[in-house]
């Protein structure tokens, strides 16, 4: 019979299994953790999640844009965007206070690239200006993953990162910047000590890279 290597399943859902014994590992390192049907319910979920006004910044993210809450958060006008307040700064002149920014909302919203089912979360970024917030510079941080980033442990997550999502990165990179994106930073969240702080949003579905 012939078995598929973790590196062939990186698209597919991971079954419910898989999700629920990555939850108990992230739930037992200090991260809350919710296990939803879909996008839209992860949507619905973030709203409530997210007083009215927070200061919030959101990582790039194909998660976050096709679940529509990338929209949600810097359209609405619900929240103070940090990206919606970045494109009317002086890059020349204002950078330290835009990076401040950045790294210290009160909300970060974004996705990772993998989530071991040890009970880690592994993020890579071109220019890391997600990363500061994700860490523990934001007051709370919040992640929707889709099912088919769920690896069995660490050494599988660093291959999903370059080996699947780099590729598809530089893809995205070049149709919208017009150069390839890079993996220059990868961010490995082995536990969370405040509790409270990092949300773990864990879909059933295939969602983002």
């Amino acid at each position: 019979m012939t078995t598929s290597t973790p590196e062939a399943s990186f698209t597919v859902p991971a079954p419910a299994q898989r999700l629920e014994r990555a939850a108990a590992a992230l739930t037992a390192h200090g991260f809350t953790v919710e296990i939803l049907d879909d996008a839209a319910a992860a949507r619905e979920r973030v709203k409530e999640l997210i007083p009215e006004g927070a200061d919030v910044f959101t990582g790039a993210s194909e998660t976050l844009r096709l679940s529509g809450i990338d929209e949600d958060i810097n359209g609405s006008g619900r929240y103070a965007s940090v990206k919606a307040r970045s494109r009317t700064m002086d890059r020349a002149t204002q950078l330290n206070e835009l990076w401040r920014m950045i790294a210290c909302p009160d909300v970060i919203v974004g996705s990772v690239a993998a989530v071991t089912e040890t009970g880690s979360l592994v993020a890579g970024s071109a220019s890391g200006s997600q990363l500061a917030g994700y860490s523990g510079a934001a007051m709370r941080a919040i992640w929707i993953v889709g099912a088919q980033k769920v690896v069995p442990d660490l050494d599988t997550a660093l291959r999903r990162v370059e080996d699947h999502c780099l590729p598809l990165e530089n893809q995205r990179a070049m149709g919208v910047y017009g150069q390839p994106s890079a993996l220059n930073r990868v961010l490995i969240l082995n536990a969370e000590p405040e509790p409270g702080r990092g949300i773990v949003l864990l879909l059933r579905e295939a969602i983002g890279f």
